[in-house]
């Protein structure tokens, strides 16, 4: 088994974003090979905000029942839990970073799991966080 790696938001939405085609195929590519390989993990934060931006922000939106599906094949995967020792140390990697909450709690998640990569394109390309590093898969 590789090792794990930590999909972030975008990853999820890309993949049933028809409006990037080049992102898509990319994105479908990964999430296909973190499942078959059972080598990335999501979390509660990550599945909800791809339920919001995939009903809501993008142009075609799903519909709740439609991204509701998704969610659960999505969960084969493992999903990580918030809890407040979680929230405490996405508030530290906040300070030591200076990046947002939402993405320190990316950060703290990935750590926690065990991730050894963070696959993202809102954090900073090649940049170890808590020793967890980031890489663009759309670079």
């Amino acid at each position: 088994m590789s090792a794990k790696t930590f999909l972030d938001t975008n990853i999820l939405v890309y993949a049933y974003d028809e409006h990037e085609p080049e992102k898509q195929i990319r994105a479908q590519t990964l999430l296909r090979k973190a499942i078959q390989e059972e080598s990335a993990v999501l979390s509660v934060q990550v599945l909800g905000e791809f339920f919001v931006v995939v009903t809501r922000r993008i142009k075609e939106p799903l519909s709740a029942s439609d991204a509701e599906k998704i969610i659960d094949t999505l969960s084969i995967l493992p999903v990580a839990e918030i809890d407040l020792t979680l929230v405490k140390r996405a508030i530290a990697t906040q300070t030591r970073y200076r990046i947002s909450y939402w993405d320190s709690l990316i950060v703290a998640t990935a750590e926690r799991a065990g991730c050894s990569t963070i696959l993202s394109e809102d954090l900073n390309h090649g940049q170890r966080y808590n020793g967890v590093l980031v890489e663009n898969p759309f670079e």
